[in-house]
């Protein structure tokens, strides 16, 4: 690995977060033909070519990380979900590939099963002797996963489940591992016994035999070429009446006994299915950690260039500028760089709540809900945050960053379905919402339109924020201080007064919107239709505030005096960027006068100046090791390159 500067070990030590030891032992221990894959394969040799880095992952040991450990595993999820974010700065279809069979598949088995099939399978699971695949999504059915038509009917006359897909529109699609290497599918589907439906449960059904043939009534596709993610297996999934044995079915919070009755722990339907939902929110933290690590690869590649890389001389001089000295250079890399400081931050919160709750000895179903709607928010943001990143990284290295080779063109590509899976961003951001209205974390109603419809037309009266740290935030670092208009723009009192506004005022707005719903004669979807776009700038106002208080909670814990100094100025650049991007409602709603809107661009023009002599240090910050971009744009620099970057510092 390249030796650091002092500031981008300090400013690494920070991000690295609770779990640093699984971040540096993944750099000691993966090379880069370990992660990396030749961009010139086929889809076929690619395919091959996971399945094999997956055996030498299965090797390494990190995923006995997310297991139980009376099964072989470690108990760690946090030691998982960040192993799982550092592989992300490989070969995507790899991570892919592993978070199919490790996270959705075993998770499935650990967290929906029973202890039979945890002596049964998960071994094999760990040590990738049994590929498996997650068969959630139907053509039919994406987002509506309580919906699915697929059937699992006990038999009691065999003590089987016939699993039967009754139509196209319930075929199983682009499932991971399905069109080539998987041998056992968690299937959901509509649980029938005794002629009634008990909502949607999961079951193991077989596949492929070992001899990779598809199994009796099991019909499989192959989804073919794709954006990106080449070498993942995506498939389709049918079923023909295929018997599967009564022990099947995960039954930690459903069974069938062998004269079909059925029973559970959860009398409800609705909450059942949101708690057997919330057992596998695992999925969803790990793609927002491993769409910022892909980020954080872009950005390391977009800005490694940009101080090597240059165009036009000044006036009066023969040497060119470098890229990063323009200003609209900076105004490209230097606030998505800043947001995915803040970002990493907040990740680092969420892989640390996700580990308490489902390591804790006791279920708190409180925490629970409020984990998955954090997860919700922070997984919608950050892979929006990759899809618009990657694409102006691939712009600031002009065609050069269109080149194969770089890596820049295939993080765009295998980036860009994370924004629909493990949950369409546009629905997450809803189930934020909901979860921000009063009373709602009280109840159990359907994920669905009707569930917001109904709840709004039964909503008598103001709305309430939850209180999260705000307060204390503002309280240790002088939230007594100026008022907003008279406020200097780097005070972060007033960035956190701010951000707290904005979301009090848009959802005080949306609960009254929602509130018409309940007036006589109201046609409750049309008033909840007419106000989805509200819906969304609420939850998107509030992750805001979240990511901004992560930010800050990460200063705090900071020790090193150079490292919070650059760090405070990074939440700088973040804050007045996010103010900047929704100037117009901060305008129209009197938090700034024109004359101030004016000076947050000059703020952040003047921030973009400040960072620019610590860009690689901040680059170095993510924690990257240089020979892991594999981009030849993005290599090592020479002596005198690297000097002129230490030389601009030290003026600075």
């Amino acid at each position: 690995m390249t030796d650091l500067t002092p500031l981008g070990a300090t400013l690494r030590a920070a991000l690295d977060g609770r779990w640093a030891q699984v971040r540096q032992e993944a750099r000691e221990r993966f090379a880069p033909e370990d992660l990396l894959t030749d961009p010139t394969l086929d889809q076929e040799a690619h395919r091959a070519r996971v399945f094999e880095q997956m055996r030498l992952l299965a090797g390494t040991g990190h995923p006995r990380n997310g297991f139980p450990a009376e099964y072989g595993g470690r108990n760690d999820v946090g030691a998982s979900v960040t192993a799982f974010e550092m592989l992300a700065h490989g070969d995507l279809s790899l991570l892919v590939k592993a978070g199919v069979h490790w996270g959705l598949f075993g998770g499935a088995i650990v967290n929906l099963g029973t202890r039979e099939h945890h002596e049964r399978y998960l071994e094999d699971v760990i040590s990738f002797a049994l590929p498996g695949c997650f068969a959630m999504t139907e053509v039919g059915h994406g987002s509506d996963v309580q919906h699915l038509h697929t059937t699992a009917t006990y038999d009691p006359g065999t003590g089987e489940f016939v699993v039967d897909t009754p139509h196209e529109g319930a075929v199983k699609a682009y499932i991971g591992g399905a069109a080539r290497d998987g041998r056992l599918a968690v299937v959901f589907a509509q649980l029938v016994t005794g002629g009634r439906s008990h909502g949607v449960h999961a079951l193991l059904v077989p596949i492929r035999d070992e001899a990779g043939r598809a199994c009796p009534g099991v019909a499989i596709g192959d989804c073919g070429a794709k954006a990106g993610l080449h070498g993942v297996d995506n498939g389709t999934l049918a079923f023909d009446h295929v018997r599967v044995p009564r022990t099947a079915l995960l039954n930690r919070f459903g069974d069938v006994a062998e004269d079909g009755t059925y029973s559970s722990p959860i009398e409800n339907e609705s909450r059942r299915f949101f708690t057997m939902l919330g057992t596998l929110v695992r999925g969803r933290v790990s793609v927002a950690g491993a769409a910022g690590s892909a980020t954080k690869t872009a950005l390391a590649i977009a800005i490694r260039y940009a101080v090597q890389r240059r165009q036009f001389a000044a006036p009066g001089s023969d040497e060119e500028v470098l890229l990063l000295d323009y200003r609209t250079h900076q105004r490209k890399l230097l606030p998505a760089l800043a947001t995915s400081y803040a970002l990493q931050f907040a990740q680092n919160e969420l892989v640390a709540s996700l580990h308490e709750v489902h390591t804790a000895a006791e279920p708190d179903e409180v925490a629970q809900r409020e984990l998955e709607s954090r997860v919700a928010g922070i997984k919608a943001v950050v892979t929006w945050h990759a899809t618009s990143t990657i694409q102006a990284c691939r712009e600031a290295c002009g065609g050069a960053g269109y080149l194969a080779e770089n890596r820049l063109p295939a993080l765009k590509a295998d980036t860009d379905v994370f924004t629909t899976f493990e949950g369409d961003n546009t629905v997450l951001l809803q189930l934020v919402a909901k979860g921000l209205l009063t009373e709602y974390r009280d109840t159990f109603g359907d994920l669905d339109t009707l569930g917001m419809v109904r709840f709004a037309a039964g909503q008598i009266a103001g709305s309430v924020l939850e209180r999260t740290a705000t307060r204390p935030l503002l309280e240790r670092i002088g939230g007594a201080g100026p008022r907003t208009r008279e406020a200097d723009l780097r005070d972060r009192a007033l960035h956190l007064r701010l951000f707290e506004d904005r979301e009090k005022h848009v959802l005080e707005g949306l609960a009254r919107r929602l509130r018409r719903a309940g007036a006589p004669d109201a046609d409750a979807f049309a008033v909840f239709n007419a106000a989805q776009d509200h819906v969304l700038r609420a939850a998107r106002a509030h992750v805001d505030r979240v990511i901004l208080e992560a930010f800050v909670a990460g200063i705090e814990a900071c020790t090193d005096p150079a490292a919070r100094e650059t760090l405070s100025r990074v939440c700088d650049l973040y804050a007045l960027s996010t103010i900047e991007q929704d100037k117009a409602w901060f305008l129209e709603h009197g938090r700034l006068t024109p004359a101030r809107a004016k000076a947050v661009t000059a703020a952040v023009n003047a921030l973009c100046a400040e960072l620019r002599p610590d860009a690689l240090a901040l680059v170095e910050g993510f924690g990257i090791p240089a020979e892991w971009l594999g981009a030849p744009i993005a290599a090592q620099m020479a002596d005198g390159a690297r000097q002129r970057e230490a030389t601009v510092a030290q003026d600075a």
